[in-house]
C-alpha cells in the first residue's frame, strides 16, 4: 500500500485549484530548474540542481539519465540513495491531483537501485536497496530490497535474499 496523505477539496477538481496547494512562483522556479536538469549531460551538475534548487536528497554517484522528469510541485519529497541509476524518460511523482482530493507522498529510492527507461514511480512508494525495476514499469507499490520488478501493474518476479 502506498503511503500518501489525502487532502479533500470542495468545488472544481483539485488540479483546477493547484495554486491553492502550491505557490505559483515555486512551480515556475521548479519548472525552469527541472527543464535545465533534464537536458544537462553533466551528472554532477544535474544532481547539484536537484539538491540546491529543488531540495531533493540525492546520494553520491547517483545518475539521472537524460529526460528524467521529477515531480514539479513537490520535488523535496524525493530521496535517492547512493550509486543509483534512474533511466531515460522516467517520471518520479510525489503528488496526485484527483477530482475530489489530492494526495502527496514521499518517494524513497535506495542505494544501488537500477530503474530502467520510461518508468513511472507513483507517490508514496519505497524502492529498496539493490532493487532492479525493468523498463516501462509503473511502480505503484513498494519494491523490497534486492528484488526484480516489472510490468503494469508492477509484479515482483524475483528476490535475492542475500543481497548479492
Amino acid at each position: 500500500m502506498r503511503q500518501t496523505e489525502r487532502f479533500k477539496v470542495e468545488g472544481p477538481n483539485s488540479l483546477w485549484q493547484l495554486y491553492q496547494t502550491v505557490p505559483f512562483f515555486k512551480v515556475m522556479k521548479n519548472f525552469v530548474v527541472i527543464q535545465l536538469a533534464r537536458y544537462t549531460p553533466i551528472l554532477p551538475v544535474k544532481n547539484w540542481f536537484y539538491r540546491t534548487f529543488l531540495g531533493m536528497r540525492v546520494g553520491k554517484q547517483t545518475s539521472f539519465a537524460l529526460m528524467v522528469m521529477v515531480d514539479l510541485m513537490f520535488p523535496e519529497r524525493i530521496t535517492v540513495g547512493n550509486n543509483s541509476i534512474i533511466g531515460y524518460n522516467t517520471t518520479v511523482l510525489t503528488h496526485e491531483y484527483l477530482i475530489k482530493e489530492y494526495r502527496l507522498g514521499h518517494v524513497t529510492i535506495g542505494d544501488e537501485v537500477m530503474i530502467g527507461a520510461n518508468c513511472t514511480i507513483l507517490p508514496g512508494v519505497t524502492i529498496g536497496d539493490g532493487a532492479i525495476v525493468a523498463a516501462g514499469t509503473v511502480v505503484s507499490k513498494d519494491i523490497p530490497a534486492y528484488a526484480f520488478a516489472k510490468g503494469n501493474p508492477v509484479m515482483i518476479t524475483e528476490t535475492k535474499i542475500d543481497g548479492e
